[in-house]
């Protein structure tokens, strides 16, 4: 195989990204079908490793998919004003300040119920009465 034509391990283990995970992003569109050997075999070259890079990237950022997708768009037009590019940074921003808040307010209480829980040998537990409550 030349040495500029990667199979799909190789791209998978250039990029960061499993071969699942290419399989995946492939079958949704995120990234353009691959090309194939006589055998069907998949192959990428470089450039597909670095749009492979960019998504893990953005996955690593907490981009979905579909953000990922107009990420893309937007990075390959060369002519895209970079407001639309921090806009939807800073909606992301958001989104994820919300959920840092989401995820404290879980992990106090969490922790407000461990510390009322004896963790002994006794059946009674605050923490399961609190799951099972219908709230």
């Amino acid at each position: 195989m030349n040495a500029d034509i990667l199979n799909i391990g190789q791209a998978a283990e250039a990029s960061g990204i499993s071969a699942k995970m290419i399989r995946h992003y492939e079958d949704v569109g995120l990234v353009p079908p691959a090309s194939r050997t006589f055998s069907g075999y998949r192959t990428y070259n470089h450039r597909d490793v670095h749009m492979l890079r960019f998504i893990k990237h953005s996955r690593d950022l907490g981009f979905s998919i579909k953000q990922i997708g107009d990420l893309l768009s937007l990075w390959r037009d060369q002519n895209r004003p970079s407001s639309k590019v921090k806009s939807m940074a800073t909606e992301h921003i958001g989104m994820l300040d919300r959920k840092i808040q989401e995820l404290s307010a879980m992990k106090s209480e969490l922790t407000r119920l461990v510390s009322c829980c004896h963790g002994d040998t006794r059946p009674d537990c605050p923490i399961l009465d609190k799951l099972a409550q219908n709230k």
